[in-house]
């Protein structure tokens, strides 16, 4: 049942309070536990401040790692050494063909039939993604993720000075355009979601130069910078909801240990997906140890900003077999 609920909220759903049946006894217990005890909040906040000064560990692997892959493709071509070709929508890694699910979804129903090197390039890329996480291309791959953070953080400052406002959309928009970008594909014969892409047309930029498709990507960064926070990322873009079904099963996951989480909120105001967090408000976990979901990209931000540690990195099952 967790994982249907998982999949629906990433689908659009509002994450649903639990009913009292639904907690467990541990959870009971924690609740009950915390209902009672006092905060010293002096000392959490000067815990916080010390645990901030330590650096954003997370986000630091994770643009390295989003930088590397990103520039692998360009040095790739450039000296055709051969050790990733292609571009993030089609690929090859020392000889392993690797094609983004949702570009060959977009081709298979383009085209009305199935292309067998499309399978198995596309196979490889939804075990790597199983097991790691669907979401996670978005924050550890996507060239747009990158860009779209700096812009984030211009837009927080625009709305700390009360020069913007941001603005919100019903989740649910983009179940709606994903399904949108699919019947276009089928009816017109052409992969229309793919000359709208940022993570194309970047990747393909990076690696052939820029294109007067860059615009278009400039345009999507002043939406989010004015208008709307990761706007694309959060209510568009459909890459996302597909990698994010593909990680419903995902072994590694954030992990959220009730008992020692503070609810301070401070890994909800970092998190480009908020709503995946909503078990860290006082009184709404159900169980003692839970995860965020299918729709989290597993970035790490709440990791770095948890004070107590609450919020950590984990393999379901792993201690197990240990």
């Amino acid at each position: 049942m967790k994982y249907f609920d998982s999949l629906m909220v990433m689908l659009g759903r509002e994450p649903k309070k639990p009913q009292p049946q639904e907690f467990t006894s541990a959870a009971n217990t924690i609740h009950a536990m915390k209902r009672v005890e006092k905060v010293d909040w002096g000392a959490l906040k000067e815990h916080a401040r010390a645990h901030r000064a330590q650096g954003q560990k997370w986000r630091n692997r994770r643009w390295a790692f989003l930088l590397v892959i990103n520039l692998l493709f360009t040095v790739s071509f450039w000296l055709d050494i051969q050790i990733l070709e292609g571009a993030l929508t089609a690929s090859r890694m020392l000889g392993f063909h690797l094609i983004d699910i949702n570009s060959a979804l977009q081709v298979l129903l383009a085209h009305k039939h199935i292309i067998v090197n499309l399978l198995i390039g596309t196979g490889t890329v939804i075990v790597l993604w199983f097991l790691f996480g669907g979401r996670t291309f978005c924050s550890w791959v996507c060239p747009y993720h990158f860009v779209a953070e700096w812009a984030e953080k211009i837009h927080l400052y625009l709305v700390d000075k009360k020069l913007v406002t941001d603005h919100t959309f019903n989740r649910g928009v983009r179940t709606i355009l994903w399904l949108i970008f699919a019947v276009l594909a089928w009816v017109t014969g052409y992969t229309v979601f793919e000359t709208l892409s940022p993570t194309g047309i970047l990747s393909r930029a990076l690696i052939y130069g820029p294109s007067l498709a860059l615009g278009w990507v400039v345009l999507l960064l002043a939406f989010e910078i004015f208008y709307s926070r990761r706007g694309w990322c959060r209510y568009v873009c459909p890459i996302g909801l597909t990698y994010g079904v593909v990680g419903v099963f995902s072994p590694l996951r954030v992990k959220y240990d009730l008992q020692h989480c503070f609810h301070e909120g401070d890994c909800r105001k970092v998190c480009e997906v908020p709503h995946v967090l909503e078990m860290v408000k006082k009184g709404r976990a159900a169980d003692a140890i839970m995860d965020t979901g299918a729709d989290c990209t597993r970035c790490g931000a709440c990791v770095d900003v948890c004070p107590s540690g609450a919020l950590k990195f984990d393999v379901r099952g792993l201690h197990k077999l240990l």
